[in-house]
């Protein structure tokens, strides 16, 4: 018999941080009021499983959710690109 292989959304993990495609609307008022450019946000590849599951593209921002159990909710922004 063989094994079939199971599909994983992994974004729906307990260990993944809740990760959001952002609107080029979105993503330039952010970054207006930031006052930085999506050159100077970390990078994420287009490779990356969770660019894939997103559907991002290079070029795109993505906003990551992460809770803290300082600042209950930590939000980091990624700038994706090719690879």
């Amino acid at each position: 018999m063989g094994a079939r292989a199971r599909k994983v959304n992994i974004l729906e993990h307990e260990l993944v941080p809740q990760h959001i495609l952002l609107s080029e609307e979105e993503a330039k008022r952010i970054l207006k009021r930031m006052g930085v450019s999506k050159l100077q946000l970390p990078w994420m590849l287009a490779s990356d499983p969770v660019s894939k599951a997103l559907g991002a593209k290079p070029g795109d921002v993505v906003m990551i959710l992460r809770k803290s159990p300082t600042a209950g909710v930590s939000v980091a922004f990624r700038y994706v690109v090719r690879g």
